[in-house]
């Protein structure tokens, strides 16, 4: 009688990294999704202190003003005259929008306002100012 000796085959068994390769896609995904909703003007400006300052977690189309007088929008500098043609693109993209003008202290009161009537002139109604609250709090 012949006796058989079952030997395994040498395999060499590896780590699978499918598991790993397709977390580490969905977390760059995440983060790639998250990091889109983040709105930001472009450029630093020192906002004024008010007292009745009110958090508001809405604002989707936010405008700089700079001590200068200079508009900025999405992180490019734009002229007043172009500033409606912009927002009216944007406003039809997205017809719910709020708009945050962000001014600096010393910035203009004609530019901000310029910007203000150009901003409800494509029917945008809800605008606010932003401003740091009084103390710094």
């Amino acid at each position: 009688m012949l006796i058989r000796r079952h030997t395994p085959e040498s395999e060499d068994h590896g780590i699978d990294l499918a598991p790993m390769l397709d977390f580490v896609l969905n977390l760059l995904i995440f983060f790639l999704i998250t990091t889109s909703f983040v709105k930001e003007t472009g450029v630093t400006v020192t906002r004024a202190e008010a007292m009745l300052v009110e958090h508001r977690d809405t604002g989707n189309l936010l405008v700089a003003v700079r001590e200068n007088g200079d508009i900025w929008i999405d992180r490019r500098r734009v002229d007043l005259r172009e500033l409606r043609a912009i927002i009216e693109r944007l406003h039809v993209e997205r017809p719910d929008d709020t708009a945050v003008i962000v001014a600096d202290k010393t910035a203009p009161a004609g530019v901000v306002a310029r910007v203000m009537d150009q901003i409800q002139s494509v029917g945008i109604k809800d605008i606010s100012l932003a401003a740091t609250p009084l103390g710094g709090r």
